[in-house]
């Protein structure tokens, strides 16, 4: 777990990392213009907790999950994701379902050339649904099907309504709003809203205390979605959620427990494919 001092070490680290740039100077400059703009002091942008910009804090919140390896290193160890665990699914008439699932990513440039498989398991079925291409499809016994609408709806908003919409926001072509500071039961939060180039818009709660995402909201269909997130370990230096719940207006409709999280194996692409 980081601690504080590492925190405020990351967070210097990030707001004068482009400050660096006045240091170099072209060698097309005469030594003397060189020597006289060596003397300007160099006014470096500070972090103010109560007058943050959206950018610093979706930044600093990228490098509380990246780790001292910062985008580029969460990149690299997350070139690939195989994920396990178990889902409990609340369905409409009240009735409760316990789902093994797999998921597979081939990350891509951003989320729409993101390669995803997710295999599940229920009592009496096992399907894939594959997201490739920006398009989503279903696959059973090897053969290709169109999934449901709600399927459908679900697996794209856990695509782009989940942690990846933030932290990889600058890849996404996304914009950012900061609403401010809110206070839940004692704690301080910012709120935090990126909105994507579909503008599917997604409020982010991030703890202004560790920077760790604690839940997210997003609406559709006149429903508002709210996804919580728990157990945060590190898995490779990355933080991970090792569970998360889904609520449908504020009533508990999807659990999902990770019971095993690796990146950077090796997939073999053929997974991804549907023809």
């Amino acid at each position: 777990m980081f601690s504080q001092f590492k925190l405020l070490f990351l967070l210097i680290f990030l707001v004068s990392a482009s400050a660096l740039s006045v240091f170099a100077q072209p060698e097309n400059k005469t030594p003397e213009k060189t020597k006289k703009e060596e003397k300007k002091p160099v006014k470096q942008q500070k972090f103010d907790p109560q007058n943050a910009t959206a950018e610093q804090i979706a930044e600093y919140t990228v490098f509380v999950y990246a780790g001292l390896s910062g985008r580029e290193g969460l990149k690299q160890i997350r070139r690939t994701t195989i994920e396990s665990g178990k889902l409990s699914i609340t369905n409409a008439d009240g009735t409760n379902e316990k789902v093994n699932y797999e998921k597979r990513i081939l990350r891509g440039e951003n989320l729409e050339k993101e390669r995803i498989r997710l295999d599940q398991e229920f009592p009496n079925a096992k399907y894939a649904l594959i997201y490739n291409d920006n398009k989503i499809v279903g696959l059973f016994n090897e053969s290709v099907f169109t999934p449901r609408e709600d399927a459908t709806k679900a697996f794209q908003n856990q695509i782009w309504h989940g942690l990846e919409a933030l932290l990889r926001y600058k890849e996404n072509g996304s914009t950012l709003r900061l609403s401010g500071r809110e206070k839940f039961m004692g704690l301080d939060f910012y709120t935090l809203e990126v909105t994507d180039k579909e503008n599917r818009k997604t409020k982010f709660f991030i703890s202004a205390k560790t920077f760790r995402v604690m839940w997210l909201e997003y609406m559709e269909d006149a429903v508002k979605y709210t996804r919580r997130f728990y157990d945060y370990r590190y898995a490779q230096g990355t933080l991970v959620p090792y569970r998360t719940v889904l609520l449908a207006n504020d009533k508990q409709i999807e659990e999902t427990t990770i019971s095993s999280s690796t990146f950077g194996q090796k997939l073999d692409e053929a997974v991804f494919q549907t023809n």
